[in-house]
């Protein structure tokens, strides 16, 4: 496995569910900004059927990158960099541990949304599931968000559920649209979950709706 490097090169890797040998998949959680991976490994057992692991990586600083998500990309390096090769670590924790990809989940709140659907989009493969609660793709307004698969189908039917209020102090609701539009251009199955004036927060309905997706992903066969 690579050396991380960059502001997260110490950042540990904390876990909580099911023993990662035993598991039946994984959820690799992001907390938002100024949250922590003890808050955001709580929101597992509320998204996840027994039998699931739970990877939740630690920001340095409690932030994943200094900037706005839709601040231009260089502004938020090498920060973003770094956060998306921890995020990596991560998974591939969870392929050393025996599980395929298709058995881990990609799973984020606000930062960590834009977090989790960036890797996603980067690194395309068929995952259990990508859940971004407010959040989509990185860049600028007007950024072309085209990643390489674009068109194709290098996602192979993940089930992917963006989920945001709209408005939103911090996403645009027209980033979220344009991310869904994206993914599903990647291959996904994309669910799109409009929540109007919701606070920035994560509502009742969204993890019902998140765990309706994972029940579903860890319980079919693996391909």
């Amino acid at each position: 496995m690579a050396q991380l490097t960059g502001p997260h090169a110490s950042a540990q890797i904390y876990a909580a569910g099911a023993p990662i040998g035993a598991a039946t998949g994984a959820i690799i959680l992001l907390h938002g900004r100024g949250g922590s991976a003890a808050d955001i490994l709580g929101l597992g057992p509320e998204i996840a059927p027994d039998g699931v692991t739970f990877l939740a990586p630690q920001a340095v600083s409690h932030t994943w990158y200094p900037s706005s998500f839709l601040a231009p990309i260089e502004q938020n390096e090498p920060w973003l960099s770094s956060a998306l090769a921890l995020v990596e670590s991560a998974f591939q924790r969870c392929l050393a541990a025996g599980l395929p990809a298709e058995r881990i989940a990609i799973a984020g709140f606000s930062q960590g949304a834009c977090l989790s659907t960036e890797f996603v989009a980067r690194n395309p493969r068929r995952y259990a599931a990508l859940i971004a609660f407010t959040g989509g793709l990185i860049g600028p307004p007007g950024m072309d968000l085209h990643h390489p698969g674009s068109g194709q189908n290098v996602l192979g039917g993940t089930p992917v559920l963006f989920s945001s209020g709209d408005p939103d102090p911090h996403v645009p609701w027209v980033r979220v649209e344009d991310s869904a539009r994206e993914l599903k251009s990647m291959g996904a199955e994309v669910s799109l979950l409009q929540h109007t004036l919701r606070p920035h927060t994560i509502l009742p309905q969204e993890t019902e709706a998140a765990r309706a997706i994972l029940e579903q992903a860890f319980t079919a066969p693996a391909a």
